[in-house]
């Protein structure tokens, strides 16, 4: 993408979230990260950002940004956010609640110290919030402030799944991280889960 269709989307992005400041004074951004993989929790963001500003330029779905570009503009957001909110979930609780209520639980624990009005929240429903909630179907590719999220609980997650690395090599989370790769299948079918495992997503691969 060049830098003047960068420049662009991260303006429509930054102008879809400053539409909502004719109704609403704080606008938080909500995202999760880890619903899928076989391992490890599922990760929360609720974030702030100022609305007043140039936007970030590289500020997009988390997905579409490399790992080394994801760490450069997270280093950004937590600097020039004005709140960010981190909530978990374990892979005891995913287990124990199923992986959206896990979500919903880790959302919670994500907004419950950020003062905002107005929740732009990717695709989740019915959290319970003390604000609005406005669920977005693929948030993170329509709104500032969800993409935002969306970085911050990707590489907060990262970050844990290179420490689970350390800790179990032999999973190649380092690699993976978490996701189900023929790698991974393998190693679960060798060795058998690890304790931070997800004993309900794990089935297939593991009796």
């Amino acid at each position: 993408m060049s830098s003047i269709s960068r420049e662009m989307k991260a303006q429509a992005l930054y102008d879809h979230d400053r539409a909502f400041l004719q109704e609403y004074s704080v606008i938080a951004g909500m995202d999760e990260a880890g619903r899928g993989p076989l391992v490890g929790n599922v990760v929360t963001a609720c974030v702030v950002m100022p609305l007043c500003e140039t936007p970030i330029l590289w500020v997009d779905d988390s997905k579409k940004l490399s790992e080394k570009r994801r760490e450069a503009v997270f280093a950004q957001i937590m600097e020039k956010a004005l709140y960010v909110g981190i909530g978990m979930a374990s892979p005891e609780e995913i287990d124990r609640l199923n992986i959206l209520q896990a979500t919903r639980k880790a959302m919670r624990e994500a907004a419950a110290n950020i003062p905002a009005d107005l929740f732009l929240i990717d695709a989740v429903t019915s959290l319970g919030l003390h604000g609005r909630e406005m669920p977005i179907i693929h948030g993170d590719a329509v709104s500032y402030s969800i993409a935002a999220a969306s970085i911050v609980a990707k590489v907060t997650r990262d970050h844990q799944m290179i420490e689970l690395d350390q800790a179990y090599p032999e999973y190649g989370f380092l690699r993976n991280k978490g996701y189900g790769t023929k790698e991974h299948i393998e190693a679960l079918k060798r060795l058998g889960p690890c304790p931070e495992h997800r004993k309900s997503f794990i089935g297939h691969f593991w009796p």
